[in-house]
């Protein structure tokens, strides 16, 4: 529902109005704002006004983000994305509050996991991940290694959940971080955060990347990995995506992508239980916690665990 500026009634919406408060542009202006759903660590809006027929994206940090994202970094991504024009317009960063605003994408919608289906939407997303790994390298590098040790920290700092078979999960992450490692990792820019809404689509079937507020340069295969289990694509399709991206389907990538999809989801298991103590979103981040963790356990279980180890 379309509320106007001057009307919060709660303090999420009297924080937004502080924001708004801030831009030069806009303060002899009319503006109404309205929720938009769909994010489980931010609180997003819709802006608009009189006098322009331009709306604009604006996202809130939520509570405990700063423990998973560097503002200046997640900015640094969002303009190159922006730049080869896989991404929305960064209107205006606010530094102090960490916030960005972003020219609301009109035409475009969050996909789901049913539109990826189509193979044109596939295509057309490996082709907007690649041209954003292509980008400049940026400010910040964090590899899948970096991630999920600093979720392991966390967890064990703020007293989170440690499942039962943390240690042998965590040996299965030491032999394919030292796999990887040892085979050598060749790092560009990533979105890290392949949700399907994070993939916008309109009805040309165009493709643009939103919310880079885990981008880093990082291993692209990782990038496809998470892609790959977000989507739960069948094995025909993960080697049609690696061949769109890389221009071949090597035995060496297709291990790499499976061995990461495990790492991809300790990371957000991890993520999530942290999550679980800090943020005041509604939303069950255990169980999302432990069907990830599940998951990764599965993937390591699976006779192609070791064969991948041995093809990186």
């Amino acid at each position: 529902m379309k509320k106007q500026y001057g009307q919060a009634e709660n303090d999420q919406e009297r924080a937004l109005e502080e924001i708004i408060a801030q831009i030069p542009d806009w303060r002899e202006r009319e503006i109404w704002y309205q929720p938009v759903s769909g994010g489980i660590s931010n609180a997003n809006w819709r802006i608009s006004m009189t006098g322009l027929d331009q709306e604009f994206f604006i996202k809130m940090p939520g509570r405990g983000t700063e423990m998973f994202v560097n503002r200046l970094a997640a900015h640094d991504a969002s303009r190159k994305a922006a730049n080869c024009g896989v991404s929305a317009n960064v209107y205006y960063f606010i530094e102090d509050f960490g916030v960005e605003i972003f020219e609301f994408l009109q035409g475009f919608r969050a996909s789901n996991n049913g539109d990826f289906l189509d193979p044109d939407v596939r295509r057309n997303a490996a082709r907007a991940l690649r041209c954003f790994s292509n980008e400049e390298p940026l400010r910040l590098t964090k590899t899948i290694f970096d991630q999920a040790e600093e979720h392991f920290e966390q967890v064990r700092e703020i007293g989170g959940y440690i499942p039962p078979d943390y240690r042998w999960v965590n040996n299965q992450y030491k032999m394919a971080k030292q796999a990887l490692i040892a085979s050598g990792i060749d790092v560009a820019p990533c979105l890290n955060d392949n949700l399907a809404g994070n993939f916008m689509l309109n009805a040309e079937r165009k493709v643009v990347l939103v919310d880079f507020e885990y981008a880093s340069n990082n291993d692209p295969h990782y990038d496809l990995a998470l892609w790959f289990g977000e989507m739960f694509f069948t094995p025909e399709v993960e080697r049609e995506m690696v061949e769109e991206y890389f221009g071949k389907a090597s035995q060496e990538s297709l291990a790499r992508v499976f061995i990461y999809k495990a790492l991809a989801d300790i990371k957000w298991s991890n993520w999530a239980w942290v999550q679980r103590q800090v943020s005041q979103i509604e939303f069950d981040f255990h169980k999302y916690g432990l069907w990830k963790h599940m998951r990764a356990r599965q993937f390591m279980q699976d006779p192609r665990w070791e064969e991948a180890l041995r093809s990186v």
